[in-house]
């Protein structure tokens, strides 16, 4: 027998996939986005190449953290300069501007750094009300809430 290794090529089998995260737990909704994004649901899977699908995610602001990590889970970054190290709650996140970030950053962190992890973000747009301009894709709905009873939690 031989091992399968795909090529890189440009033209891969992408498909476009649409979650909805209205009441999904962040880190399991996320989980399921990076294996998406590196391609390991395939058969074709190899490590080094992008072979991944295009993955957006809808109501990201209604996503949803267990516990009390909605109040104590801290999302930390340095600006730079001595002493700037900053930090902000994951609450004041959710309410914020921009509440998507906090799974945009649960996937981030969830695929390994380097160029292809980087390459494979670009694959995911993450939109925090229920609008997306990605309907001439036609992409399919995955049902992240029916694969486990654990995935969805109401508020």
């Amino acid at each position: 027998m031989r091992t399968f290794s795909a090529k890189p090529i440009p033209e891969a089998e992408r498909r476009w996939v649409m979650i909805d995260a209205n009441g999904l737990v962040v880190g399991r909704l996320a989980s399921i986005v990076a294996m998406r994004l590196r391609g390991k649901h395939k058969p074709s899977y190899t490590p080094h190449v992008d072979d991944g699908d295009k993955v957006i995610v809808i109501n990201a602001a209604k996503a949803v953290l267990t516990g009390k990590k909605r109040d104590k889970k801290v999302y930390r970054y340095h600006t730079g300069y001595i002493g700037g190290i900053k930090e902000r709650s994951a609450k004041s996140i959710l309410e914020g501007k921009f509440p998507e970030r906090v799974v945009e950053k649960a996937v981030e962190r969830m695929l390994p750094r380097g160029p292809l992890a980087r390459v494979q973000l670009g694959n995911l747009r993450v939109y925090p009300g229920p609008d997306h301009p990605h309907a001439a894709q036609n992409p399919e709905k995955l049902d992240v809430a029916a694969m486990n009873r654990k995935n969805s939690r109401s508020a």
